[in-house]
């Protein structure tokens, strides 16, 4: 099998279990409806883990552009093989959600409320604060990839690493994900809400695109960084790289923080038009 083939076997796998146990938490006449953010949580864990374990040793399970990323500026995965791990991501991970709406097809029709629909493809914020939002997915991916490294540096009897992942994940979604769903991974979200835009889900509403680029451009711009960061402190080399990337994420908040105060401003005003 090839790299490519793996990371979209393992990301379609991750979606699968993700998206599913969401699914199964938020539709109508499921068994486990209504059964909460912490097996929601646990759901995810173990989705990672098992698609980790799936194809670990193939592709070393990226399954995630943030992860690629990371290790591309680290120098330690080549550059040439970032587009095709990425786009192998993205589709595996629109496999994953068309494989979640053939399974869940008669309940989609059974559950009126359109964003708890899009709920079980992409991520959305608690509370919609552009800068928040940004912050809080580039947190969550920063620590995800921060606390992945670390771990990677670490003894474990033979097949407990993937395990120990998925309880990495199981903590970011307990502790950060109650802000913005904890996308922490940019083809988790796109290739997912791409399928419920695609597709003819039963009284589904509008998939959320003005949204979309905070699952992006946080976990890339936190994961990324996570990764130097991790390199420069852990490791004692900070590259041109990481001076550069925290620039840019200066700069990205900066920018988001002022269209907050401008976004804030102009639902303030069509309130009180």
């Amino acid at each position: 099998m090839s790299p490519y083939a793996a990371e979209f076997i393992g990301t379609m796998i991750l979606i699968v279990l993700g998206s599913g146990v969401c699914a199964g938490v938020s539709l109508k006449k499921s068994f486990a409806h209504a059964s909460g953010w912490i097996v929601i949580g646990m759901g995810w864990g173990l989705a990672v883990a098992i698609a980790v374990y799936a194809v670990g040793q193939v592709s070393g399970a990226h399954l995630n552009p943030a992860v690629t990323l990371a290790l591309a500026f680290q120098g330690v995965f080549p550059w040439q093989d970032v587009p095709g791990y990425i786009m192998a991501q993205v589709l595996g991970a629109m496999a994953g959600a068309v494989i979640v709406v053939l399974h869940y097809w008669p309940h989609w029709k059974e559950t009126e409320d359109t964003a708890t629909k899009l709920g079980v493809f992409a991520t959305g914020p608690a509370m919609d604060h552009p800068f928040a939002n940004v912050l809080s997915e580039m947190i969550g991916t920063f620590i995800f990839v921060l606390a992945l490294q670390s771990i990677g540096a670490n003894s474990f009897t033979e097949g407990l690493h993937p395990l120990i992942v998925g309880f990495l994940v199981v903590s970011i979604g307990l502790s950060l994900g109650g802000t913005t769903g904890y996308a922490i991974n940019p083809a988790r979200d796109f290739g997912p809400r791409l399928v419920h835009y695609l597709l003819p889900i039963p009284g589904k509403g509008a998939s959320d695109w003005k949204y979309a680029w905070v699952p992006i451009v946080g976990p890339l711009l936190g994961g990324s960084f996570g990764g130097l960061f991790y390199q420069a402190v852990f490791k004692g080399y900070a590259s041109p790289a990481f001076w550069i990337m925290l620039g840019i994420i200066v700069i990205v908040l900066l920018v988001t923080f002022r269209f907050s105060r401008t976004y804030k401003s102009s639902i303030t005003n069509k309130l009180t038009v």
